[in-house]
């Protein structure tokens, strides 16, 4: 293989890509959302500077993507933290827990998503929305919210999930000392929210060593959504280079 064909590849095995190249669409992607109070202090400890931080508040999601591009269908679980940097408003994107391997490597390489090993779920259960994380054979989270109770507003939920999106880039060079330690911004286009709807909810989230989503302990749920929509990931965009800095 040529030297100008290998500049040009974007993925690791070089003949067999661990993802597709693709740009993909989401359809039909539904959301669990439980906004839930937590302690100040434990934020304070995992979202970077500059970001900074209005409120203690945590998103719990559990998303089951119904069709995407390239990747078929899945489940993603996480957690999102509301934060500022400057005068515009976000979401850190804290953790994120996946069953499908190359959903996973594409969004730690292509962009920077926290993802890793896990088994999410979201189904219905006797008139309740359950959503679940499991670590191995370990639980880790479960969610649940009534379901379809009361219309949410359309608008409303499409601002929810839209709003910018903060992610860590970081990238081991081979002495073990970071080559890329950036603080990036995405969002996501092209939205079409097809239903939304909230309910009561509850959060229990369960010790783990390596999937420590209660760090950020569960004080008081705030508010719960239930939405189905299409959407597409946009590229992120470098806000703040930490090497650059420490030089």
């Amino acid at each position: 293989m040529r030297a100008d064909q290998i500049a040009h590849r974007l993925s690791t095995p070089l003949t067999s890509p661990a993802y597709p190249p693709v740009v993909p669409r989401f359809t039909d992607r539904e959301y669990l959302n439980i906004v839930y109070r937590t302690d100040a202090d434990a934020l304070r400890a995992v979202v970077p500077e500059p970001l900074e931080i209005d409120e203690p508040l945590v998103r719990f999601e559990v998303m089951r993507m119904g069709d995407v591009t390239g990747y078929g269908p899945y489940t993603e679980c996480g957690q999102a933290i509301p934060v500022r940097l400057g005068d515009q408003h976000g979401e850190y994107l804290h953790a994120m827990y996946l069953d499908n391997f190359p959903a996973t490597a594409s969004g730690r390489e292509i962009s920077a998503y926290p993802k890793t090993v896990g088994a999410p779920r979201l189904y219905v259960d006797h008139g309740v929305l359950v959503g679940t994380l499991d670590y191995g054979t370990l639980r880790v989270a479960t969610a649940t919210m009534g379901y379809k109770h009361h219309e949410f507003d359309l608008a409303e939920a499409r601002a929810q999930i839209s709003v910018p999106t903060f992610m860590l880039k970081i990238v081991p060079g081979y002495d073990g000392t970071p080559r890329v330690a950036e603080l990036v911004r995405t969002e996501i286009t092209d939205v079409v929210v097809k239903q939304a709807w909230t309910g009561p909810a509850r959060l229990q989230l369960f010790e783990h060593a390596l999937a420590p989503l209660a760090d950020l302990p569960v004080r008081e749920v705030v508010s719960a959504s239930h939405i189905l929509t299409d959407l597409t990931l946009a590229p992120v965009t470098p806000v703040h280079d930490y090497l650059e800095e420490a030089r």
